[in-house]
């Protein structure tokens, strides 16, 4: 996410809190707070496959197969 766009959300969060939003900017704001949470998410996905997990037994996995092995215990 671009530095323009960041300004966007948070120059219509604080418009939203003093004077209020139109339609049409409650739609942007809509969909670039839907852009900028699926970046996160994706950075987020992206941190965790860099995550190992070190198990009792001594072994290492990575955290996305290690929580999987703990659901199916």
């Amino acid at each position: 996410m671009d530095k323009k766009m960041l300004n966007r959300i948070n120059e219509l969060a604080k418009k939203k809190k003093t004077v209020g939003l139109t339609d049409a900017e409650q739609k942007e704001q809509k969909q670039l707070y839907k852009i900028y949470l699926g970046e996160i998410r994706q950075q987020f996905s992206a941190t965790l496959d860099n995550v190992s997990v070190k198990e009792k037994d001594g072994t290492v996995l990575p955290f996305k197969q290690a929580y999987k092995h703990k659901d199916e215990k």
